[in-house]
């Protein structure tokens, strides 16, 4: 897959927060409050809807209990793993 298939970053952090939070079996809505956010915030961000602002990444971050550069290398979704996100 060349880089302009691959999805937006966007896209691919959306999937990296939905991985995490699944594997912490939580909500959206646990995500949010934990993250003193709104759900749909979250839901829009999960599905590559939204450009968070580097505050908010890091409040997601805290909120999944990881560093923000762990929520990146761990969770990043790269063009070998892109199919199998589920």
């Amino acid at each position: 897959m060349s880089q302009t298939e691959r999805p937006d970053i966007k896209q691919r952090f959306g999937k990296a927060v939905r991985r995490r939070r699944r594997e912490l079996d939580i909500s959206q809505e646990e995500l949010a409050e934990r993250a003193g956010l709104h759900r749909t915030y979250i839901s829009n961000i999960e599905r590559g809807e939204l450009n968070p602002s580097l505050e908010n990444v890091e409040r997601i971050s805290i909120a999944l209990q990881l560093e923000m550069s762990n929520l990146f290398l761990q969770y990043g979704v790269d063009a070998q793993s892109e199919n199998n996100d589920g």
